[in-house]
C-alpha cells in the first residue's frame, strides 16, 4: 500500500498532537519538525478537524490539539481519510485475464487486506505507547553501556 504526501502529513500531524492532547501546535510547528509545507499541512489539518480527529484554537497561542480518542483511533482510521481503499483500487495488470495474472492479483489483493487490517487495528494511543517504551528502553541501554 502506498500513501499519499498528504496522507504521512495527517500521520504526523494526529501523532504530533495526540503526543500530549493538552498542547497546542500550530501548523508551522508541525510542519518545521517534519519538513513539510506548512500550506499543505494546514489543508490536511482541517480535513482532520472536519473528521473530529483535531480542533483548531484561535487566538493569541492558538494552534491544534488532538480530539479524537486515543484508545479507539486507528492509524487506519486516519489514512482512510485520505486514501481510497476500496478493492477496485488496485490498478489491474493487462494480463490480469491469465491465471498467472489472476493468481498474482489474489496474492496482491490479500497483501493489501493484511495490511489494512493491521493498520485497523493500531491505536493511536498504541503507537505512543510503543515509541515511549521505545525511547525509555534506548535510554535504558545507553546508561547500562
Amino acid at each position: 500500500m502506498k500513501l499519499q504526501k498528504a496522507t504521512y502529513c495527517a500521520l504526523y500531524a494526529v501523532l504530533e498532537l495526540a503526543r500530549d492532547p493538552d498542547v497546542q501546535l500550530s501548523a508551522t510547528d508541525i510542519a518545521d519538525k517534519y519538513n513539510i509545507s506548512a500550506n499543505h499541512l494546514a489543508k490536511v489539518l482541517r480535513d482532520l478537524g472536519r473528521a473530529g480527529l483535531v480542533e483548531s484554537v484561535r487566538g493569541a497561542g492558538g494552534g491544534y490539539r488532538f480530539a479524537g480518542n486515543l484508545k479507539r483511533t486507528t492509524l487506519f482510521d486516519v489514512i482512510h481519510l485520505f486514501e481510497d481503499v476500496s478493492e477496485n483500487e488496485r490498478a489491474r495488470d493487462s494480463q490480469a485475464d491469465t491465471d498467472i495474472g489472476n493468481a498474482l492479483n489474489l496474492v496482491l489483493r490479500e497483501i493489501d487486506e493484511i495490511a489494512i487490517a493491521t493498520l485497523g487495528s493500531i491505536t493511536i494511543g498504541t503507537l505512543l505507547k510503543t515509541m515511549r517504551w521505545r525511547t525509555e528502553r534506548v535510554e535504558r541501554d545507553q546508561e547500562n553501556a
